[in-house]
């Protein structure tokens, strides 16, 4: 039996992403149309993030606020 791996190499749905920047998840399309976050798209053409570029991306935006 495989079980899943919770690792980098996950990928998140659009919103996943947005609880974790609470935004709401039109606003994650959004920024991934404008080239601010890369997305993979599923066969079905859904959106998919990678957990380790979003987590990069979130400390990001989290020290700036800090400062």
């Amino acid at each position: 039996m495989v079980t899943p791996q919770r690792n980098d190499d996950e990928l998140l749905t659009p919103s996943e992403v947005a609880a974790m920047f609470r935004v709401n998840p039109k606003t994650v399309t959004r920024w991934a149309r404008a080239g601010k976050i890369s997305a993979i798209r599923t066969l079905g053409g859904h959106r998919r993030f990678r957990a380790s570029e979003i987590r990069c991306l979130l400390e990001q935006v989290e020290e700036h606020d800090e400062v």
